[in-house]
């Protein structure tokens, strides 16, 4: 584990002050790569850009694994992934063209597009870009599992946003919200009156060369776009979310190359105004507008991170240095985070052991003992234990069904969202242990 990182993101370096990027141990972080890629912990790629040239990228896994694994499609630096959250940055960029152009204000409210939406007289631009409405987020609805791969018209989403409760009073606190950015989207469309996909092209991509970003629509193996792969014991395709249903919040498609480029045309001016990107990076109860604050060491960061379906995806860019460093993942094992922070140490020349990866196998017989329905009184959900064959998973009722990997001593883990088991068979519970806090759950079933 990385150790002196003190990380503000949620879900959720030094460089030379001279013109050239300092040294660094290339062939280790290629070393770092190729464990990831031979013991099947992490498919993705990375791009680093230091003074805006780039000075490392790479691809490992595949991606496109057919069904019976006898086709596998390499990925390489140009292969295309959905960028999830990552989607906000853009769509943010747009809604700060717009206010930078006259055509809308921060003190807009959300009334003057979408009246029938809750409270949406007193919610405001400014506070739907820093998470602020008080909007409920659809993606933790229960039911989304249930229609996220199904097209949806914007008006039928938002006639479901219109049924759901406000979480809290406007301006009140912060609490992170994908419906406001989907509504971000629309009023982009609202003001242009163009396709956000029209929008993102003309306004962003087209401006600053970014030939493999655009808006996603079903992923197509032609077009050397990546699907997403979980692992209960070898890799297996995740559902696909609509793009219609991620919109504005999630549902652009990149590369780490383009990222980094977009990333550094932000920070440089070359897309909105100073004033507005100073904007972006206040921080308030832990948020920016569309911007989260991150510190390595002595050194501060800013950008976002992206999940969608299986995909696992980090931007960010350091001002002080001009570094810029983008991750993307389309299957994780070993955590698309701690790969991301791999990355850094050795990029710095900081203290770093590249994993074993060391695999414990247990008999299908070995897992009957922690199967059942498990719950928690400060876990709002049920939690079901299963297995295939010789995997253990866990499945919150009503939600995807996440692959556990064995660490031993009746310990598993889901690493992608950082997830740690303890179970005690004996007294028929387990501890889960996410991002910090801890939650004991006993067997009911």
């Amino acid at each position: 584990m990385v150790q002196k990182i003190v990380c503000i993101f949620l879900l959720f370096p030094i460089l030379q002050s001279c013109s050239q990027a300092q040294s660094f141990n290339k062939t280790k972080l290629d070393s770092f790569f190729v464990a990831l890629h031979t013991k099947d912990q992490n498919m993705g790629s990375i791009a680093i850009s230091a003074n805006g040239v780039l000075v490392y990228q790479n691809a490992i896994g595949y991606s496109l694994i057919n069904k019976n694994k006898s086709v596998k499609t390499p990925a390489t630096i140009e292969t295309k992934y959905r960028i999830g959250s990552i989607t906000k940055m853009f769509t943010a960029t747009m809604i700060f063209q717009l206010i930078d152009e006259g055509k809308l204000g921060f003190d807009t409210p959300l009334a003057s597009y979408f009246p029938q939406l809750p409270n949406a007289g007193k919610i405001t631009i400014r506070e739907m870009l820093s998470h602020r409405s008080g909007l409920h987020n659809y993606v933790g609805d229960s039911l989304y599992t249930t229609y996220m791969t199904s097209p949806r018209s914007e008006a039928e989403m938002i006639t479901m946003f219109a049924g759901q409760k406000s979480d809290f009073e406007p301006d009140t606190k912060a609490e992170y919200s994908n419906t406001n950015f989907v509504l971000l989207g629309y009023i982009i469309e609202k003001l242009t009156g163009k396709t956000y996909a029209e929008d993102l092209r003309e306004r962003v991509t087209s401006k600053i060369g970014l030939a493999q970003t655009y808006y996603g629509t079903k992923t197509n193996a032609v077009k050397n776009e990546a699907y997403s792969y979980n692992y209960p014991g070898q890799w297996a395709q995740m559902p696909e979310t609509d793009m219609s249903i991620a919109g504005g919040a999630g549902g652009i498609v990149s590369t780490p190359t383009d990222l980094v480029k977009f990333v550094n045309a932000l920070f440089e001016g070359k897309l909105i105004s100073p004033a507005s990107l100073e904007l972006m990076k206040v921080m308030r109860d832990n948020y920016g507008m569309a911007m989260f604050a991150m510190s390595f060491y002595d050194k501060k960061s800013y950008g976002h991170l992206g999940t969608i379906d299986g995909f696992y995806s980090i931007l960010t860019y350091f001002p002080q240095e001009k570094l810029a460093i983008a991750y993307t993942s389309n299957g994780s094992r070993y955590s698309y985070f701690d790969v991301f922070m791999g990355a850094l140490n050795i990029y710095f020349n900081k203290s770093f052991t590249i994993p074993e990866f060391k695999t414990i196998t247990l008999k299908t017989t070995d897992l009957d003992q922690y199967l059942g329905k498990y719950s928690s009184p400060t876990w709002p959900l049920k939690i079901v234990i299963i297995k295939k064959n010789a995997a253990l998973l866990a499945q919150v009722i009503g939600q995807s069904i996440y692959p556990l990997e064995a660490k031993g001593d009746n310990k598993f883990v889901y690493a992608p969202l950082d997830a740690n088991l303890q179970f005690e068979p004996a007294k028929k519970t387990f501890t889960l242990i996410q991002r910090g806090v801890t939650y004991l759950f006993t067997k009911i079933d």
